[in-house]
């Protein structure tokens, strides 16, 4: 339903639009957003207005749907301003995706795991390969890489590291642990005891040597067999 050309240009012309004209972006990365944030926001809107537009495209049906500036567009809402400035774009699906998550990152208001999810959607859906989006977003390829990696974590997990208020070092550090169980115990104490980054990954790391115990008393056990079966031949061939 949007109306696109083959260029894709940004035609750059600010129109006063009706807000119940603007529909939401469906990429959109953000999911969660601060209340307090929106209010302060908000209080700014009312007082200065608008100071900065939001970005939108045509659609066929001739509304119109957001790229960015959701967070200005829920505050002059908010404050109820009827008309609001806008930069009417022709961009593509991909390009309205991806301007929403540059303007997101860039202003770094988007959660870790959101913005994973957003990284993903790009290269899944849209078809971007990893090392496109690095030049597109000016990142490195391992950094891209380390948030794609985030997303091996259950939904569950990354809710509650979200909730707890960890940082992405926090989750990372969880991804050393291959089995999901101890992942959740690990994260359970964590939060119960408020732990850094720094005593997170100690913890972590004691937690795998004690996996890595028992496999070497296996191995041993193994090696320890084997010297006794290769005694018993060396008997039989000597009694032969």
């Amino acid at each position: 339903m949007i109306k696109t050309s083959s260029k894709n240009k940004a035609n750059c012309q600010i129109q006063l639009l009706p807000h119940e004209n603007i529909l939401p972006n469906p990429n959109q990365p953000r999911v969660r957003f601060d209340y307090n944030e929106l209010e302060g926001l908000a209080v700014s809107v009312r007082t200065n207005g608008m100071l900065q537009p939001i970005n939108v495209r045509k659609r066929t049906d001739g509304k119109y749907e957001l790229i960015s500036g959701e967070r200005r567009l829920r505050a002059a809402r908010m404050v109820g301003m009827t008309k609001l400035p806008c930069v009417v774009m022709d961009v593509s699906d991909e390009q309205s995706a991806l301007f929403a998550i540059i303007e997101n990152v860039q202003r770094q208001n988007l959660d870790f795991f959101e913005e994973a999810e957003a990284l993903a959607t790009l290269v899944s859906e849209y078809r971007m390969s990893q090392d496109e989006l690095c030049k597109k977003l000016g990142k490195a390829q391992s950094t891209l890489s380390n948030k794609l990696r985030l997303l091996k974590l259950s939904e569950e997990m990354r809710y509650k590291i979200s909730r707890a208020g960890l940082s992405e070092r926090h989750a990372r550090a969880l991804l050393s642990l291959e089995d999901e169980v101890q992942r959740a115990r690990a994260l359970s104490i964590i939060i119960d005891r408020h732990l850094t980054v720094n005593e997170s990954e100690t913890l972590i790391e004691q937690m795998l040597r004690k996996n890595e115990a028992p496999k070497r008393q296996i191995l041993k056990g193994f090696k320890d067999i084997r010297i006794f079966i290769n005694t018993l031949n060396n008997a039989v061939d000597t009694i032969r």
